[in-house]
């Protein structure tokens, strides 16, 4: 295999230019010329934007050459997702009528990620709305995974997932409300964070209107990366304060040093996931998970999780009310015929709610966040899968409602998580029938480092599976 500097992780591309082993330009030439040979097929980098990237790796060589203090990503090549605000480039969220909305400001994931010295080669695909869990749209097209022509690359981050996965860069921004950076992550054999809800500063400028209250409690920016010490890095300098963001938390990386053992809880069907089946592949997965973490030192204890099925219950709860008033209307506009039949779907599912339901739900969620603290608190590592079955084929989640009721069974825990606002770091377990398998480290809010380090050790025994060429 060669040793071509597209293939390199975020860190030793970053180590090597403030070593002035290669030049910014070198790294970005590489996974530019990587882009060009695999994203045809992919058609998960949307926005070319190597002429300002090559202009930006420039002005990198520069600061090198001058001696700057040098960031932590320094000439290191990333793409954006096409949701968040970059200056000079249209925040389309994958729909066709928001191609005019051009960005006058960075959202501050982009400031952070140039302030770290990030260089950004384009922008990455997302479904309609950024509300789908397959990555089409009728304004890019779809997004295909390098591992399968037939195969979900996940979403809402899928062309991120599936640009990383493929080499095109190392490191990708993403966001998660419903799973968007962790499913994607587990569809195309990646590391992914969801960091703790206060983590990572956001905010739209292109915005009209604030987002509603559980959009803005729940909705996470993350990075996706083919390692977990690349994830490490880019949440990081992600995390930085941005005072336009109210929910920003400055709250230190790294936590106090935690007792040793670790203590860590394994889901189960049993209980923990409302009586749905695993996948056998999937119940392989986490055994396989949790004898890595023993080997390194972690306590595998029997001990029963609060749950995830109410939590993932309140997701919709508070969401579906605020979408109906909030998202409804445009989508109505401006959606493409996928977007409409999964709300469609969701609706046949969800029956409205007066307001004092909404309400009710809404207080709950302290309940459930205070029964998952006090657990975390004795247990401070849940194992869980990411989803109870394998990758699925493209369109499933525009099957029929029937399906889409089973398909939130399924993905329950991914859904339940950003209700509780805890870190949840996805991370691959190796590949079964050609494709890769997964699961998700759940941690205390802010303890994303716990995550991480766990994250490593199942990584130590289960290898890189990335990156790949598209396999058709």
């Amino acid at each position: 295999m060669s040793d071509d500097i597209w293939r390199w992780s975020a860190i030793r591309i970053a180590t090597a230019i403030r070593r002035r082993d290669i030049s910014a330009r070198e790294a970005l030439e590489s996974c530019l010329g990587r882009m060009a040979a695999v994203n045809p097929k992919l058609n998960a980098v949307t926005v070319d934007l190597s002429t300002s990237a090559r202009e930006a790796a420039d002005r990198a060589d520069a600061a090198v050459a001058s001696g700057d203090e040098l960031g932590a990503l320094h000439g290191v090549p990333v793409t954006v997702k096409e949701n968040v605000d970059q200056q000079g480039s249209a925040t389309t969220n994958g729909v066709v009528g928001f191609q005019s909305i051009v960005a006058r400001e960075d959202s501050p994931i982009v400031a952070n990620w140039r302030r770290a010295g990030a260089v950004i080669l384009g922008r990455t695909n997302t479904p309609a709305f950024s509300f789908r869990l397959d990555t089409v749209n009728d304004l890019r097209g779809r997004t295909y995974s390098p591992w399968s022509q037939t195969h979900t690359p996940g979403g809402s981050s899928g062309g991120a997932a599936s640009s990383v996965a493929a080499g095109i860069t190392p490191l990708a921004h993403g966001n998660d409300i419903a799973g968007s950076v962790r499913f994607p992550a587990y569809c195309c054999g990646l590391a992914g964070i969801r960091p703790s809800f206060g983590r990572v500063p956001a905010y739209n400028p292109t915005q009209t209107a604030e987002r509603s209250m559980s959009s803005q409690l729940m909705s996470v920016q993350g990075p996706l990366a083919r390692s977990v010490a690349d994830v490490r890095l880019g949440l990081a300098a992600m995390a930085a304060r941005d005072p336009r963001d109210p929910w920003w938390t400055p709250a230190p990386i790294d936590g106090p040093v935690a007792p040793r053992p670790i203590r860590v809880a394994v889901v189960t069907e049993a209980h923990d996931l409302g009586g749905v089946k695993l996948h056998p592949s999937v119940a392989r997965a986490l055994e396989q998970a949790a004898a890595s973490m023993a080997d390194a030192g972690y306590e595998i204890v029997d001990d029963r999780t609060p749950g995830f099925t109410r939590a993932k219950e309140l997701w919709f709860e508070m969401q579906v009310p605020e979408f109906r008033h909030f998202s409804l209307p445009l989508i109505e506009k401006e959606g493409d015929d996928g977007i409409r039949t999964a709300v469609r779907f969701m609706f046949d599912n969800i029956p409205p709610a007066d307001a004092l339901s909404y309400m009710k739900s809404l207080a709950e969620r302290a309940r459930l966040i205070r029964e998952w603290t006090l657990f975390l608190d004795r247990v401070p590592l849940v194992l869980a899968p990411i989803c109870s079955e394998p990758v699925y084929r493209q369109g499933f989640d525009i099957e029929s409602a029937e399906r889409t009721a089973a398909l939130w069974r399924e993905c329950a825990t991914m859904m339940a998580v950003p209700v509780l606002g805890l870190p949840a770091m996805a991370v691959p377990t190796g590949v079964v029938d050609g494709l890769p398998m997964g699961v998700q480290i759940v941690g205390p809010r802010f303890r994303e480092d716990l995550c991480l380090a766990a994250g490593e050790a199942i990584e130590a025994r289960a290898g890189d599976l990335t990156p790949i060429d598209p396999v058709w």
